[in-house]
């Protein structure tokens, strides 16, 4: 494996991050953190704890996650969309680097801004609520787990766009409602038998649940699910990016 290349590319995508922090760490902060003042505030006052929970800490991992998924997603697919868009990308394709350690250098530095984020967003997140992680161990790698494999998903809609608004396609209209109805604000013992059984097709209702369990040791699944769900999605997602680089679906033309 050609180590110095995956660190050559692992260390310009992090550098790029440097040149964009307002945008790559602040704006997603702060825009959690009023989630955290309008939900905690305004819901909080009036729903004060959810399972034994008080609300304002039951949230945390939701918001942690709808962050985490949306930021994976962005950083991984303007990565390596941004190298086709100028053409830059056959450069990287001609040199002797395999396509896995492509992957592995822009995937590895995504998921790595958005592990950084989420702690940043877990640090925000203890100025406004009391609260603990009950399972350290298994928070980092749920945390890690997402991370990884909403990065490769992002990098498949890298390759597949043909536009700057296709990029934003996915992110805007499917991932982001389906974060916010996966269980992000409540539990899913709130809702009625019929939309319970719906909400289970859900597929990030198993990413926040098992994140959830990591904090307070509950969750509307089991956790086992939670992570085989996830693990499977991730390997999904590496068949997927194999393909592309075997066929050249959208990269050698």
């Amino acid at each position: 494996m050609n180590l110095q290349a995956i660190r050559a590319i692992y260390a310009f995508e992090m550098a790029r991050t440097k040149r964009t922090l307002l945008q790559s760490v602040v704006s997603p902060v702060i825009s959690t953190s009023l989630y955290f003042v309008v939900f905690g505030s305004a819901i909080g006052a009036r729903m004060t704890q959810v399972e034994h929970v008080p609300y304002g800490a039951f949230i945390v991992p939701g918001l942690m996650m709808l962050t985490l998924l949306t930021q994976s997603i962005s950083n991984a697919s303007f990565a390596i969309y941004f190298p086709r868009f100028t053409g830059t990308i056959y450069e990287v394709l001609s040199a002797p680097v395999s396509p896995f350690e492509i992957m592995c250098g822009y995937v590895g530095a995504a998921a790595t801004k958005s592990v950084l984020l989420g702690l940043i967003i877990l640090a925000t997140a203890a100025l406004f609520v009391p609260m603990e992680v009950r399972h350290p161990f298994w928070m980092l790698a749920f945390l890690v787990l997402t991370a990884v494999t909403f990065s490769l998903f992002g990098f498949i809609i890298g390759i597949w766009a043909d536009g700057f608004e296709r990029l934003q396609l996915i992110p805007m209209l499917i991932v982001t409602p389906l974060t916010f109805l996966g269980g992000t604000f409540y539990s899913l013992d709130m809702l009625p038998p019929v939309w319970r059984t719906v909400t289970l097709f859900n597929p990030v209702v198993y990413l926040i649940s098992g994140f959830r369990w990591s904090f307070f040791g509950l969750s509307d699944v089991a956790v086992g699910v939670s992570f085989a769900m996830t693990t499977g999605f991730l390997l999904a997602c590496l068949l997927i990016v194999s393909w592309m680089f075997r066929t050249g679906y959208r990269l050698k033309s």
